[in-house]
């Protein structure tokens, strides 16, 4: 049965080029994944804050090289983007911003991100989820972008705020975490937002 409308992103939009880096112009680059950042990414997930809003444990090093595998190969099948968000001056891991869920021909995906202990308090998430917005929105051509949290994680959703998510409502009991089943603020940035 044909659709009546044409894809919003056309297959093949994102993985018939390498995935960029992008720089946010104000200290931060957004680089793809390396396995040399495993090491960090395993450090961030011993903070226990990280546990209270991620329901995801990293165990090893080598657990966390998978998953970067498995980022890098999201791009690659237009399933996700994932990017280490770095210092621009000296490469130091702060955190990571990525689009899940991601379909093309709809035009939306679903901000993600989470920063290590060090930077956050310092504009780190929403400059990085601002410049994945304007790639996404502006560059590639995606009409919505979605970004779910925690009620009860203030911090994101000053996050969603300061880039540009309007709140559209809350999901009622939508993911579980260790500590039970979460409501979660959902946000949105469209096209022209």
């Amino acid at each position: 049965m044909p659709y009546l409308t044409r894809p919003v992103i056309a297959e093949g939009t994102l993985s018939r080029t390498p995935q960029p880096a992008l720089p946010t112009g104000d200290g931060l680059l957004l680089r793809p994944w390396r396995a040399d950042d495993a090491p960090a990414v395993h450090a961030a997930f011993q903070d226990p804050a990280m546990h209270q809003w991620y329901a995801r444990a990293a165990d090893s090093e080598d657990e966390v090289r998978g998953w970067i595998a498995e980022w890098q190969r999201a791009w690659e099948g237009e399933r996700g983007v994932q990017w280490a968000v770095a210092d621009a001056s000296d490469d130091r891991l702060l955190g990571r911003i990525a689009l899940r869920e991601v379909v093309l021909g709809e035009g939306v995906a679903e901000v993600a991100y989470w920063t290590t202990a060090a930077a956050r308090g310092r504009g780190v998430a929403a400059r990085a989820t601002r410049a994945l917005a304007h790639w996404a929105l502006d560059g590639i051509g995606f009409q919505r972008l979605e970004l779910l949290h925690a009620v009860a994680n203030e911090a994101s959703c000053r996050v969603a705020h300061k880039s540009g998510f309007a709140v559209e409502g809350t999901k009622r009991s939508a993911l579980l975490h260790p500590d039970g089943w979460h409501d979660m603020h959902l946000h949105a940035r469209v096209r022209g937002d």
